[in-house]
């Protein structure tokens, strides 16, 4: 791990660290029926949501599997759903499809609306230092929430828990992104790169499209459940039959749970048991400067938490033990 990674590391564990999230898509969705349209699209109830509230829901084939993970903000007008880069071709693919414009209309304003992730145990206090919201409304705020700074330039302040710290995405107009980017700065947040954001996320146990899940796999399997992103007494949306089955009448043969390894754990390496049966596979892995040798993998059921494997990894193979996620639980470290 190079130092540059060690101390933004540290930032987001013990203070503040902020990213440039641009890469992400978002979209604003309006028209009378927007609320419709989203909550016949999504695994979860966005009819049900009030402005300045929002969640994590995904969008899944008909058969169940995913498309892609979003996150949904309510506005006053409007609604802001968002998702990673890898996951905007096969949601733009979805829409296109299955939106009528004539009800409800979407507008791709990732170009003039940048966003800016704070994470860490002060991202509250930096955040409002830094856009003069009152720290107190910051800290305060549920998951997905959001309210709006009106400064020299209006932002929307989301919290987050994509990083598994406190976090908060700041939505904002991308001629005033330098000079907020300068203020986070200015107010000690120090700035990470992609690869720390990612041993985070995966610390966080939050698997991300097209590393750990695809339109190979089920809602359930990659623990969106879990995650909060499924509502189970909404009405219908595309792959509902199939995550209703699973939850009321069944289960999966696998589920995305935590490894940690004796030594660095490769993506893409097969899991074993003693008798050599094969249990499972690998998907993200980190080097973690707290929890050490960690992994993202998908384990077959019937392997309890706790339980030993052995990775087959290509340089050899290196022992793991399978653990719940998030690898904060089992420390009981608190973010």
């Amino acid at each position: 791990m190079t130092h540059a990674i060690g101390n933004g590391y540290r930032a987001a564990r013990e203070d503040a660290a902020f990213i440039d999230r641009s890469d992400r898509l978002r979209l604003e969705f309006t028209g009378a029926q927007a609320a419709a349209t989203l909550n016949g699209l999504l695994t979860n109830d966005v009819a049900t949501l009030k402005p300045g509230f929002g969640h994590y829901a995904a969008a899944l084939t008909v058969k169940g599997k995913i498309i892609a993970d979003v996150r949904v903000f309510a506005r006053n007008e409007s609604y802001l759903v968002d998702t990673s880069a890898a996951a905007a071709p096969a949601l733009l693919t979805m829409l296109r499809k299955y939106v009528n414009p004539r009800l409800a209309k979407y507008e791709d304003v990732s170009a003039t609306l940048r966003s800016i992730g704070v994470f860490g145990p002060h991202a509250a206090r930096t955040v409002a230092a830094s856009t003069g919201v009152a720290e107190s409304d910051l800290s305060t705020m549920p998951e997905f929430a959001h309210i709006i700074a009106t400064g020299t330039a209006a932002v929307m302040i989301a919290r987050v828990p994509d990083l598994g710290v406190p976090g908060f995405d700041l939505l904002l107009d991308a001629d005033v992104a330098v000079t907020t980017l300068a203020a986070l700065a200015a107010n000690g947040a120090v700035q990470i790169d992609a690869a720390t954001a990612d041993v985070l996320r995966i610390e966080a146990g939050r698997p991300l499209f097209g590393a750990d899940f695809d339109e190979n796999v089920l809602a359930q399997e990659a623990a969106f459940d879990r995650l909060g992103a499924i509502s189970f007494d909404k009405g219908c949306y595309a792959g509902q039959e199939t995550v209703a089955r699973v939850h009321f009448r069944g289960h999966v043969n696998r589920t995305l749970r935590g490894l940690r390894g004796s030594g660095s754990l490769e993506r893409g390496a097969e899991l074993a048991t003693s008798d050599g049966t094969v249990v499972g596979g690998v998907r993200s892995a980190a080097d973690s400067p707290t929890f050490g040798a960690i992994a993202l993998a998908y384990v077959r059921r019937e392997v309890a938490d706790g339980d030993a494997v052995t990775i087959r990894a290509s340089t050899g193979d290196v022992q793991a033990t399978v653990v719940a996620l998030p690898f904060a639980a089992t420390l009981n470290i608190h973010p």
